[in-house]
């Protein structure tokens, strides 16, 4: 039975809807981070779950509970934001405590003057005490624990953010682009620190990001949300080798995929260059519109010979270990992209003739309404029988 369940969630803000009715299932323990570009309402579902928006149609239901119209400090959800909300004046020590404070303190307790005087607040201030020097521990910040905001470095910071929500043990974590504000060196390593925190928590986390390699490298299933609605929800290596829509497609993957619009051929077939695969479902007829999606992976370098397509390189770029070769075919125009080793790549360089070769096997091909269209590799013989037969 799911952890999380959000069913058909709604949201328009005027004119202008947001969510399309979003539903998604998140299982115990599991890490699924939401990806898609800006606008596309990510942040305005999380904000739903954790009870800071209204939705308009919809329920969530989190431990077999309904917790739809709650207020958001009834849904034991705890939230880490991409500006991290560390109040300036408190110290890292007292970032943490504060939802504790809100929780095992009385409002009396909580009292400038009187509040230290009320029975069980001295026993509840050390548990709270002892629980953040935990939880400092646990996230090697110790030494933070005097500083206030204004003296921490932006991954100091975000450890404390994450040590504020992971303190009061919820029972869901939701975490909006927290590794946005990080240089890039910094970004890689708090990766793996966020994924570590998660498996000691045990509990479902949402991550929401716009970068696609956060969301490959980080979670268990990945949400791709074009907008408004979520149009797949796969583990990242499903997402990226098997994308049921050319907009997942188009998202995932760097570089881009390789977009070529081109028809259905006789037989059911569809061709790029010597290559030809048939359409498992024969419905769509002869001369329908089609994209066909390659990876630049998936591309290869051919010099010489009269096999593959003909094409004229605009730019390479090293990389290191791969090189990038933007080109453009010589038939129709349309750019291309190949991922190469830089042995594969050696000697290239702009306004070079080339010939590509796509690996049949890899090749993608997408209706006019944009879903995944199955196909099947054809050898030479089975062309012919295809076309012929």
């Amino acid at each position: 039975m799911s952890a999380l369940s959000l069913r058909g969630i709604h949201k328009s803000f005027g004119a202008n809807t947001i969510l399309k009715g979003v539903s998604l299932e998140a299982e115990p323990g599991e890490f699924i981070a939401l990806v898609g570009p800006s606008g596309c309402g990510k942040s305005t579902l999380l904000r739903i779950l954790a009870g800071l928006e209204t939705a308009d149609g919809g329920e969530i239901v989190a431990a077999n509970q309904d917790i739809t119209r709650l207020k958001a400090a009834e849904r034991n959800i705890a939230m880490v934001f991409q500006s991290y909300a560390l109040y300036p004046h408190l110290t890292a020590a007292q970032n943490i405590a504060v939802p504790l404070l809100m929780r095992r303190l009385t409002r009396a307790q909580r009292l400038p003057i009187i509040g230290p005087l009320m029975p069980g607040r001295g026993k509840a201030i050390a548990e709270i005490k002892r629980d953040v020097g935990n939880m400092a521990a646990s996230l090697k910040i110790e030494h933070l624990l005097d500083r206030k905001p204004g003296q921490m470095s932006g991954g100091q910071r975000q450890r404390v953010a994450l040590g504020r929500a992971m303190v009061r043990q919820p029972a869901i974590f939701l975490m909006d682009e927290p590794l946005s504000n990080l240089d890039a060196n910094l970004r890689v390593h708090a990766r793996g620190e966020i994924v570590d925190l998660h498996r000691r928590a045990g509990v479902p986390t949402l991550y929401v990001t716009h970068d696609q390699a956060e969301a490959l490298s980080m979670a268990d299933r990945v949400a791709v949300m074009i907008g408004g609605a979520l149009l797949q929800l796969s583990p990242p290596h499903v997402i990226y080798d098997d994308p049921q829509h050319v907009e997942v497609a188009k998202f995932i993957g760097q570089p881009r995929i390789n977009l070529l619009p081109s028809q259905i051929e006789a037989g059911s077939t569809v061709a790029i260059g010597d290559v030809r695969c048939a359409l498992q479902d024969r419905t769509p007829s002869s001369g329908t519109s089609i994209t066909l999606g390659v990876r630049p992976e998936f591309v290869r370098i051919v010099r010489g010979g009269d096999t593959g397509l003909p094409a004229r390189i605009d730019r390479v770029e090293f990389l290191g270990s791969e090189i990038i070769v933007h080109s453009r075919l010589d038939a129709v125009g349309e750019a291309m992209i190949a991922k190469v080793s830089p042995a594969e790549g050696a000697g290239l360089a702009p306004g070079m003739p080339i010939r590509l070769h796509v690996q049949g096997e890899h090749i993608l091909v997408f209706g006019a309404d944009g879903a995944r269209l199955p196909v099947t590799p054809l050898t030479s013989s089975m062309v012919r029988e295809t076309v012929h037969g």
